[in-house]
Formats: C-alpha cells, structure tokens, sequence
C-alpha cells in the first residue's frame, strides 16, 4: 500500500500572512529574541545605543552650523565709503579758465537792550537811544549823540536825575530839568520826543541817513533842543568823550 504524505494544510502561511508590520518595538524585541543568547532587556539596551547615536549626529550638525558664523554687518562709515566708491565723480575744467572775483554782502550785530543795560557806560546810553529811536548806530551817530550828551550834562555825571539830554519830554520837568526813574525810561523818552515833536525833523534825517558829524551836529544847534542854540556851536567840544560808568541804580 502506497501512502503520500502531506504537510498540513495550515503549516504554509499565506501571502497576507507572510507580511509582517514592523515597528520599532517589533524591531528590537526581535532583534533581542533572534539574536543567540539575548537576555531580557536586551531590546531596550539597543534601543538606548541607537538613540544615542542619532543625538550625537544631531549635535555635531548643529555644532557645524553654529562653527560657520556668518561675517558681520558693515558699519555706516563702511557703507557711505562704499557708496562713495562706486558713484565716484570728476569734474574737468580747461587750464585757461578765469578764476571769478565774488562779492559777499557784509554783516553786522546789533546789540539789544539787555547788552546795553549791562554795559552801563555814557556809550551804551547813547546806542539806546539810538536803537530804540530807529536809528542805526554807527561811529558818526554815537560820536555826535555823546558829545551832546556832554554839552548837556557834562561826562563824570552823565546821568544826572537819569536825563543825561536834560529831555522835557515826560519828565515833569519844565525846561528839561524833570527826571526819569531810570536810564531806560529816559533812553525811550528821547526817541520819542526826537521822533514827534516836527522842530526835531533835522535831527532824526541827519540820524537815519548817518550824517557826518558836523551835519547832524548843526542840525541840534538850530533845532531848538537848547535855547541858547549851544551859541551857534560855539559852546561845542569836539575832543573825545571818554567813557563813563553810571551806577547800576541808574538803570
């Protein structure tokens, strides 16, 4: 009797059987459990190994990246000279080329009445009225404006009663003989009073068109400023008036 043997039917796995779904705790448990002699806790082990490995080429790539920094920013001055650098520019002119004479407008200060205040000589009083009158201050006013002031009321006491031109002008004085709390009140009196009152006309144009002294001079002798008229210029010193301090209560 001829027996044919075969192998049970369940012994072939099928296709669907034959695949296996491979995870990385299958990986390692059998990886433990097919290698001869694993002992348990072996899978974690490798698992701890490989894990390991992966963070050291982690680290040494961010090692690497950090190890090449880039190069630093350029400052402004490196920045405008580069700029400067590349936008260059020339300019050729011919050898026979004239060179231009310019003209420049000159320029001048006028001091304020602070400044006057603080200087507090016979000179600032006289540029105060000037400036507060609307005249320019130039050498040939502030000569002629001092010398008056001397014909009236001489120089070391210059500010006698504070009305260094014996001005009648607000001073409730008849005569010119009144006084003014201080310079400044006196100094604005001046230049309203040369300004308003018509007989003062020749003044006030020798002034504003900064006359030569002997001009804006003759114009005071026969304003009527002086009843005596200076006696026709007679009474008028020429020599230079040396500067005098007022006391600081003056002012």
């Amino acid at each position: 009797m001829l027996v044919l043997w075969r192998p049970p039917a369940t012994s072939i796995p099928t296709p669907a059987q034959a695949r296996i779904t491979m995870t990385p705790s299958t990986f390692f448990s059998r990886f433990s459990r097919d290698r001869p002699g694993s002992a348990p806790g072996a899978a974690s082990g490798a698992a701890r190994s490989v894990l390991a490995l992966a963070a050291a080429i982690v680290a040494f790539a961010l090692a690497a990246l950090t190890a090449v920094a880039p190069p630093p920013m350029p400052s402004e001055s490196q920045l405008l000279q580069s700029y400067l650098e590349q936008h260059a520019q020339s300019i050729e002119v011919d050898d026979d080329v004239a060179v231009a004479a310019v003209t420049r407008d000159g320029y001048g200060a006028t001091p304020g009445i602070d400044t006057l205040v603080a200087g507090g000589t016979n000179y600032d009083w006289a540029k105060l009225v000037l400036l507060l009158g609307g005249f320019p201050i130039t050498d040939n006013n502030v000569t002629v404006f001092t010398r008056w002031m001397r014909q009236e009321n001489y120089v070391d006491d210059w500010w006698n009663r504070n009305n260094p031109l014996n001005n009648g002008w607000g001073s409730g004085g008849g005569g010119g003989l009144g006084s003014y709390d201080n310079l400044v009140i006196a100094a604005e009196n001046a230049a309203e009073a040369l300004n308003t009152l018509p007989k003062y006309s020749g003044i006030v144009a020798a002034f504003r068109a900064d006359s030569p002294t002997a001009t804006t001079e003759n114009a005071i002798w026969f304003s009527g400023w002086a009843s005596g008229m200076y006696n026709n210029g007679a009474h008028w010193s020429y020599t230079e008036v040396p500067v005098v301090k007022a006391p600081p209560e003056a002012w």
